[in-house]
């Protein structure tokens, strides 16, 4: 990482090299979807047919020219061309050079990123590094208790993590909007560290600290279990005394605890009064194996039997027809896991009961809570100006971290980073860019003028008033890599709401309402009764049209399906320089610190399991410095 290459002055080209493109093709990421057809949207921007587009898009050339090819492209030609727009209309012409230079001013093209290999390398040989450490015998099996995106989010982001606290020489890691607490039970588990989980959902935390409370029940009996396979004695007179954090309710006989089954229905069901236990054998007949499952069990039901919770759940977010009709999992990858319900009861039964005592060998051979290898989930809304000491009693010097932080978390993330003396290191992946409040948005609507705003970041972006739009931000959600692998677009919906607007337009006085039409697509089994459907829907008056009415409008505007399928196919293409230049931005900002020694890009995940794949990671532990 040569410092020629990743300083300040080079990533300040390269947010030059991206706003040039944008400049010039941004204006394809703001047009909205629902005007597609009330503005003429492919008239006023495209000079080719739509056809073109998609071949050119389908054959996927090799579109890998150096951003400098294009900074003084057109010079000398009759009719001057910019990255395939005509200078004079600002419509598209050349929608292969238009490829090439979305390529081009994309993260990749640009050569700013560190891969995760390289990043790793870097932080571990070092004068001041330590080799890193796993705790011995915990090998946490993160694929068996999380879906397949998420595991891989978490092993890839957790060894980074755990690297930079291993340089840093720090044992406290700090994670903003943990959710669940995948990541921080990874982390905990796998590496020894202590770690705080700050969400703002109290839903969120209070699954973490039911974890918790039952890790702290039964630690103590179990690492007198594991001591007493060395002994002949399983548990001496005094193991009721390591039980008397247990309430009366959860055990019986003394010191007995309650069997896999029980958990299972403590925690799916609710503890039922008079409930008797399935095994009543005290926990001193019992075998190592069944030990383990009744203490895994209980941890960790929950991870089992719950959904994944998404931070970008469209249901919080604004309605956009765009993003809502897109393939399921373009935005963000589903789960392949087999669905139980393909299972036999048998073979369900079978894989928790190895999977819950593989968990709990490694919990006990770990140490538990000796092991000080539990996290505190702690519910609060942070901001930058959030001072962590008042939340975290025990702070010290620490990792700050974040795995998929929505909209204006993730820049808070860094500031926080920047003006806390205690945070030596951070890792923020964000998420959410439709989210993210812009300083210098005309309308002011998501950034009112008494709050900070989470877009643009660095000084240098600022300087000049730099703004992207909520539309083109909505774009930079996109998932290209999954796209060209042929998961596409479901247009029928986003036609559907287009032509919507055309009757709207047509037929009624006022076309912008502040009732939303909603997900009525979904349930519409035809053009016409989605029509209806929205009617009602907005609180319109339905005697203004009629069902042949409707089909007409279907009718005339489905030849036209084409242009919007191109058109948004062109809003994807376009996704990765958006989110390269609000990245870069955060980067900038990092490098614009003088208290901070190293600062970079790197890419953490495969885009086709986790298209938000890249992390900004900073360092500024004095005297530690990295080469960049």
């Amino acid at each position: 990482m040569a410092s020629s290459i990743n300083s300040l002055e080079a990533i300040q080209k390269k947010i030059d090299a991206v706003k040039l493109f944008l400049s010039v093709s941004l204006s394809i990421a703001n047009a909205h979807t629902v005007d597609f057809y009330t503005c003429d949207v492919w008239d006023q921007f495209m000079a080719v047919p739509p056809v073109e587009v998609l071949t050119e898009i389908t054959l996927n050339g090799d579109h890998k020219r150096a951003p400098e090819h294009y900074l003084n492209h057109g010079s000398g030609t009759t009719k001057k061309i910019t990255f395939g727009f005509c200078d004079d209309s600002k419509r598209l012409v050349d929608v292969a050079e238009l490829l090439e230079a979305a390529y081009a001013h994309s993260l990749p093209g640009l050569g700013v990123c560190v891969g995760r290999t390289e990043l790793l390398q870097s932080l571990r040989h070092t004068d001041n590094a330590q080799p890193l450490e796993e705790v011995p015998a915990a090998v946490v099996e993160s694929d068996e208790f999380m879906n397949s995106k998420k595991s891989h989010e978490v092993q890839a982001m957790s060894e980074v993590v755990a690297s930079l606290a291993q340089r840093c020489r720090v044992k406290q890691v700090i994670d903003v909007g943990s959710g669940k607490g995948y990541l921080c039970s990874f982390l905990s588990l796998q590496y020894g560290l202590q770690v705080y989980g700050i969400d703002s959902s109290s839903v969120n935390t209070h699954g973490a600290q039911e974890r918790n409370r039952k890790l702290k029940k039964y630690s103590r009996a179990y690492q007198r279990h594991s001591k007493a396979n060395r002994t002949p004695t399983v548990m001496p007179p005094s193991g009721q005394e390591d039980l008397e954090d247990i309430a009366p309710g959860e055990r019986e006989g003394g010191d007995m605890v309650k069997t896999s089954g029980d958990a299972e229905k403590e925690e799916g069901k609710g503890r039922r009064d008079g409930e008797a236990q399935t095994n009543t054998t005290g926990l001193t007949d019992r075998n190592e194996e069944d030990a383990m499952t009744s203490l895994t069990s209980a941890i960790l039901l929950e991870d089992n039997s719950l959904p994944e919770l998404d931070q970008s759940d469209p249901a919080s977010a604004p309605e956009d027809p765009f993003l809502s009709a897109l393939c399921v999992g373009m935005v963000e990858p589903t789960s392949p896991r087999v669905p139980p319900s393909e299972l036999s009861l048998e073979e369900r039964e079978r894989r928790k009961r190895e999977n819950l005592e593989r968990k709990a060998r490694s919990w006990v051979n770990s140490g538990g809570m000796g092991s000080g290898m539990l996290y505190s989930p702690l519910t609060s809304y942070v901001t930058a100006e959030t001072e962590l000491k008042e939340i975290i009693g025990e702070l010290e010097d620490a990792v700050m971290v974040g795995l998929h932080t929505c909209g204006d978390l993730a820049p808070s993330t860094l500031r926080m980073f920047v003006a806390k003396r205690e945070l030596l290191s951070v890792c923020s992946v964000g998420c959410c860019y439709h989210l993210l409040s812009e300083e210098f948005d005309p309308t002011r609507q998501e950034c009112p003028s008494s709050s900070v705003c989470g877009f643009p970041l660095s000084g240098y972006l600022r300087e000049q008033s730099w703004f992207c739009g909520r539309n083109a931000r909505m774009s930079a959600c996109l998932a290209l890599e999954r796209v060209a692998k042929g998961q596409g677009i479901q247009m029928e919906s986003l036609f559907y709401r287009a032509v919507l607007h055309v009757i709207l337009r047509d037929h009624y006085s006022s076309f912008k309402s502040e009732k939303r039409v909603g997900n009525v697509y979904s349930k519409a089994t035809s053009f016409v009764d989605y029509v209806w459907r929205a009617l009602r829907r907005l609180e319109l008056d339905e005697s203004k049209l009629s069902d042949s009415v409707i089909q007409g409008y279907h009718d005339t505007y489905r030849p036209r399906m084409v242009e919007m399928e191109a058109f948004n196919m062109l809003k994807v293409t376009l996704a990765p320089c958006i989110e390269g230049l609000i990245l870069l931005d955060r980067l900038c900002y990092l490098k614009e610190q003088e208290d901070v020694a190293f600062s970079t890009l790197v890419q953490l995940f495969d885009p086709l399991l986790s298209p938000r794949c890249y992390g900004v990671v900073g360092v500024k532990a004095p005297g530690m410095e990295l080469s960049e």
